[in-house]
């Protein structure tokens, strides 16, 4: 299987480095993905990586042989998954792309809070639960619903950030870096603003 620098994650054969719809070849039509792989990907929501049989299909990532010997699943891997899910769920039926180069979650999730369609405070309790979250799996079950609320306002985000944010959320001293990283973002913090 060739390395995973070498292939391009779904989103980014869909969606042009200028944030719009690239031109399909076998088709030479530019949109949306097919709802099928949209489905497929959604078919994740909830299990374990390896066990939606559909998610295999968009999957990149190198397989670990060491791992799959004793039938485990790499933190990249898991990742992945994660992120596959989640960008069916939050591109389902949106005509405009969902994956923003550059827009890292606690960002997409600040704007979210901003759009004013959700009240300030569930919003940050949602956001809370999500950097505290103990383990990935519960990360992954608060991420829905905050997907679920950005795709409600199509507002897009980076899901190579995310995916790389899943993995690093893999393990304990990552999970502090994922939090520090989405509340700089979440809150705004710039380098230099000093409060008095």
């Amino acid at each position: 299987m060739p390395d995973t620098e070498q292939r391009e994650r779904y989103w980014d054969t869909r969606i042009g480095t200028d944030g719009r719809w690239r031109v399909d070849r076998a088709t030479g039509h530019a949109g949306p993905p097919p709802g099928a792989d949209l489905a497929a990907m959604r078919s994740g929501l909830g299990r374990p990586a390896g066990e939606a049989w559909a998610v295999w299909a968009f999957c990149v990532s190198e397989i670990d042989e060491r791992l799959a010997r004793q039938d485990l699943m790499s933190a990249q891997q898991r990742a992945e998954h994660a992120a596959l899910a989640l960008y069916g769920l939050h591109q389902q039926s949106q005509a405009t792309p969902m994956h923003k180069a550059g827009v890292r979650p606690g960002q997409a999730l600040r704007a979210l809070r901003a759009s004013g369609k959700f009240s300030e405070q569930a919003v940050d309790r949602r956001v809370d639960a999500a950097a505290t979250a103990a383990r990935p799996e519960a990360l992954h079950i608060h991420l829905r619903g905050l997907i679920t609320q950005l795709r409600t306002v199509a507002l897009p985000l980076d899901y190579n950030a995310l995916l790389d944010d899943l993995r690093d959320f893999e393990h304990p001293d990552g999970r502090s870096r994922v939090r520090r990283r989405w509340g700089r973002d979440y809150y705004g913090w710039k380098p230099g603003a000093a409060k008095a």
